[in-house]
């Protein structure tokens, strides 16, 4: 199993009480430590509105984090979970992510989604269009990024999407292209296009929910003639760990003071619920193993990690380095 780290960036409250003037260095430098450590990658989110609810608190975006993570560490995988496609013309982004590729020495990952988080989108002016055309723009736009970065040159007249001879050098630096992530559950229209294009797949980190996704995939797959054992499937999870159970919910009313002060005790207590949920890697570490362990059996080959104390406190993130990624790595 191989893991990696979200980088706190604000969307999820989690640089409250910090002042902006000191955002970045917190986020460099918890970006340094990781690529100094354990860590196979680091992860941003692609959003410009905090959840659960809008505020005024910073939502840093997700790809000017990726040119500055780019130039600042030396060896770590860079990812978004996930770049929402309707956000970017897809050429224009295959542009982006090959420009970064160049600055991190081949380093990018392309997480990529429909999006969901409609208050931003109206906020935003890009309207809030069915699921249906979300979906059909993220099927083309993953053909037209895999086109241009295969072949630095990209023509593609679809129902969403045109392009005529766009030029996208320089093209990345990685064989072929940037690994593809297709984010999402999605198990008529997401999971196919996962099952056409992907490298790597994102859903659920419920056991249970997980194992249906992963055997809708392989019936996709099957139909569309792609092997199944060559897409690597990932999950998301939520981790606050203490050496006791005791000492876990000390640090989650921690989590839950810094967000009852910006969204209100209802919506941190939600917060928190899905920070302590079953389905989370929150607890002790032999809790967290555990859990873990049963996602390693159903196949999750990758964890990506999301500590909401990471910008106050390395602890819990040194704590899951030193017990339990040397259980499943």
């Amino acid at each position: 199993m191989r893991f990696g780290l979200f980088i706190p960036q604000g969307w999820r409250l989690d640089l409250v009480d910090i002042p902006p003037e000191r955002h970045w260095q917190v986020m460099r430098d918890l970006a340094v430590y990781a690529d100094q450590s354990a860590w196979d990658s680091i992860w941003v989110y692609d959003h410009f509105h905090t959840v659960p609810m809008p505020t005024h608190e910073a939502t840093h975006e997700a790809w000017s984090l990726m040119a500055a993570y780019a130039a600042s560490t030396r060896s770590i995988k860079l990812g978004q979970m996930c770049t929402a496609m309707s956000f970017r013309n897809p050429v224009y982004l295959a542009k982006v992510a090959a420009t970064v590729d160049v600055i991190s020495g081949g380093r990018v990952q392309m997480g990529i989604g429909a999006g969901w988080y409609e208050h931003e989108w109206r906020a935003y002016g890009y309207g809030f269009p069915p699921a249906k055309v979300r979906l059909g723009r993220l099927d083309e736009g993953v053909q037209i990024m895999h086109d241009a970065w295969l072949n630095g040159i990209v023509s593609f007249d679809g129902e969403h999407y045109q392009v005529d001879g766009a030029i996208v050098e320089p093209r990345p630096l990685q064989d072929e292209r940037i690994p593809l992530w297709i984010a999402g559950g999605g198990e008529k229209v997401t999971l196919r296009i996962a099952a056409k294009y992907a490298d790597y797949t994102n859903y659920t980190c419920d056991p249970e929910g997980f194992e249906r996704k992963s055997e809708i995939l392989a019936e996709h797959c099957h139909d569309v003639g792609t092997d199944f054992e060559a897409i690597v499937r990932s999950a998301n999870f939520n981790a606050v760990l203490g050496e006791t159970e005791s000492e876990v919910a000390d640090r989650l009313q921690q989590v839950r003071a810094r967000l009852v002060s910006r969204v209100g005790e209802d919506a941190a207590d939600g917060m928190v619920d899905s920070i302590k949920a079953p389905s989370s890697a929150t607890g002790t570490p032999d809790q967290v193993i555990e859990r873990l362990q049963r996602m390693r059996d159903l196949g999750c080959e990758y964890a990506i990690m999301y500590f909401p104390e990471a910008a106050y406190d390395r602890s819990g993130i040194e704590m899951f380095e030193q017990k339990v990624i040397p259980a499943l790595s």
